[in-house]
């Protein structure tokens, strides 16, 4: 596979870089796109940041209030088998 040419942009004043429009339309990285900044030892790495923070079940865990008594996990199972068994019917 051929090498991408290589792209040249400048730093400002301000320290802002002005990446080249095309690799943020092969990115689809469009105005407002945050970015997360590595500095690895080849050099400075761009990626996207997720929408949304990672999260551990522990963090959540208890958010929604429990309704009823607590099930098994043959009744989780059963559950589980019926809307498998119900979604399939539909199809």
């Amino acid at each position: 596979m051929a090498s991408a040419p290589k792209l040249i942009t400048t730093v400002s004043t301000k320290g802002q870089v002005i990446l080249p429009s095309s690799i943020r339309q092969r990115r689809e990285w469009g105005a407002g796109t945050r970015l997360i900044v590595e500095e690895t030892a080849e050099g400075v790495l761009l990626k996207p940041a997720p929408a949304f923070a990672e999260t551990q079940p522990q963090d959540v865990f208890g958010v929604l209030p429990a309704v009823g008594r607590p099930k098994t996990l043959d009744e989780m199972t059963a559950s589980v088998l019926a809307e498998a068994k119900r979604r399939h019917a539909r199809d």
